[in-house]
């Protein structure tokens, strides 16, 4: 295996060899920081070989006109690609053996950002998403009031959930900054990378990152429960052995907060218990059952007002029932979806019921509203007086005088 500092090993030289040369010089910092100025709301920022810069806005790609770099070369995206792995032996390792790695880059005073180097047609290509300086404030943040008990359970599971640039990590982040704020106690998070950087407050807290500070999740969780932490955050559960260690933690009095890639409450629950083999998932159930605390999950939607994105929560909190019902399995008239429909007293609510209200108050459009539902058909049969045009019930119209019989006849004939 050729050594990682080895600079044919590098993106840059991997293009040098390859015959692609940059067509400019101009500093990567430049081109990012370019790309920043085009909205305080850019998501993120990509690099493909063949296209201008882009930004993500709203959901939308958009280019960037940079005179000295109307279209990027292979030679532009490995050069930007070199730059921004520097030093990091790991992520060369990764990216010329996997294919794509992932690091973490800043620019003081600008912003941090959540780097994914990977390779297609044997070029590189570069998204960079765009972390905040600031960790969201959990009450400006317009997070469900019931979100704000979280910090007062003693253990159990708290998994965010929903589609990669769906806000899971920044919704994390703020119920974590709720419980830095009031707790004081010892936090520990695992993370890849770090995105938001949490500083000392009433609570101890410290950020570790996969393949600088620990190899992989697992390891790192395991480790966690001899650093006596109360809550400990593992950025995603990707594996079997990580599920089972969370569980684990859990069951021995810590608070664990995790991600996964699912689009619902059913599906997270579905997800996990399927990593496991079908002798296992019995117990695994049980287990989950007795454990999770809340599954938030979410989808972002453009608002009706081009003014950004608006996220839709759907919360399943852990009651006798919830629990009951992951333990057992969903049957007709005893899923998830029924508990929460019928537990906004508790504060669960629904995909469907949420995005109904934001039609309603005109915050996103009913195009938007029916594409983002979990089933569009029964919304519908919901917004049915909005779909017909009627905001409020009409007057009965008055009675048109029926036709003369020659008329029906003519009808009749034309037909």
């Amino acid at each position: 295996m050729a050594s990682p500092t080895n600079p044919a090993a590098t993106p840059a030289a991997a293009a040098a060899a390859a015959g692609a040369k940059p067509a400019v010089t101009i500093p990567t910092t430049g081109i990012i920081s370019a790309m920043l100025r085009v909205s305080k709301q850019v998501s993120d920022l990509i690099f493909s070989p063949g296209r201008p810069p882009q930004v993500e806005l709203n959901g939308q790609l958009i280019p960037v006109k940079i005179e000295e770099l109307p279209v990027l070369t292979a030679g532009d995206t490995a050069r930007i690609a070199g730059e921004l792995i520097g030093a990091n032996k790991q992520a060369v390792e990764k990216l010329r053996e996997q294919g794509s790695c992932d690091l973490s880059y800043s620019l003081p005073r600008l912003s941090r950002f959540r780097v994914n180097i990977f390779t297609q047609r044997g070029t590189c290509a570069i998204v960079m998403r765009v972390i905040p300086n600031s960790v969201p404030d959990f009450d400006t943040y317009n997070l469900p009031k019931v979100l704000g008990e979280i910090g007062e359970y003693k253990n159990g599971v708290v998994l965010v959930t929903g589609p990669t640039g769906s806000g899971k990590s920044s919704t994390l982040a703020a119920i974590i900054d709720k419980i830095n704020k009031e707790k004081a106690i010892h936090i520990v998070t695992i993370e890849d990378p770090i995105e938001f950087l949490h500083p000392h407050k009433k609570a101890t807290i410290h950020q570790r990152e996969l393949h600088s500070d620990c190899p992989n999740f697992a390891l790192a969780l395991r480790a966690a429960l001899r650093q006596a932490p109360k809550v400990i955050l593992v950025g995603e559960m990707r594996d079997r052995e990580t599920i089972e260690i969370a569980l684990e933690a859990a069951e021995t009095g810590h608070l664990v907060f995790s991600t996964l890639h699912t689009i619902d409450a059913s599906k997270t629950v579905e997800r996990i218990i399927g990593t496991f083999p079908l002798g296992d998932q019995h117990v695994i159930r049980a287990r989950l059952a007795k454990t999770f605390r809340f599954i938030i999950s979410q989808r972002l939607m453009p608002r009706a007002d081009g003014q950004g994105r608006i996220a839709a929560i759907e919360i399943l909190k852990g009651t006798m029932r919830t629990r009951e019902y992951v333990e057992k399995g969903e049957s007709e008239g005893r899923s998830l979806l029924d508990a929460m429909r019928d537990g906004a007293l508790d504060g669960m609510q629904y995909f469907d019921g949420e995005i109904e209200k934001m039609i309603r108050n005109g915050t996103v459009t009913m195009e938007v509203g029916l594409t983002y539902a979990t089933n569009a058909g029964n919304l519908r049969l919901e917004l049915a007086d909005l779909l017909g045009g009627i905001a409020a019930p009409k007057e009965p119209e008055p009675k048109k005088p029926e036709p003369k019989p020659k008329q029906e006849t003519e009808l009749e004939i034309e037909r």
